[in-house]
């Protein structure tokens, strides 16, 4: 599915946002719904942890442009968990 996508930065960055993008909409959904799950932050930390499985696949497919991209998403996704984690 993922090996006839072009190799560019940008694509990957596309996928490093969206992903981890649905998996903590879903997880801020059931913090705020379930109350036991509301201190549950490591939750979000592994929905943005799957990066590093797509990291994984793409450099294995010697596609380093998807890869890189996928990283800087991730770099932006901890910047945005600590600065929740600061207004906490």
């Amino acid at each position: 599915m993922f090996k006839n996508l072009q190799n560019s930065v940008f694509i990957g960055l596309g996928i490093g946002v969206i992903v981890p993008g649905v998996l903590v909409s879903i997880i801020w959904y059931f913090m705020h719904r379930y109350v036991f799950l509301a201190k549950a932050d490591l939750l979000l930390i592994g929905a943005i942890a799957v990066n590093a499985i797509f990291m994984h696949y793409f450099f294995n497919q010697n596609k380093e442009q998807i890869g890189r991209g996928i990283i800087s998403a991730t770099f932006l996704w901890a910047f945005l968990f600590f600065f929740y984690k600061i207004n906490q």
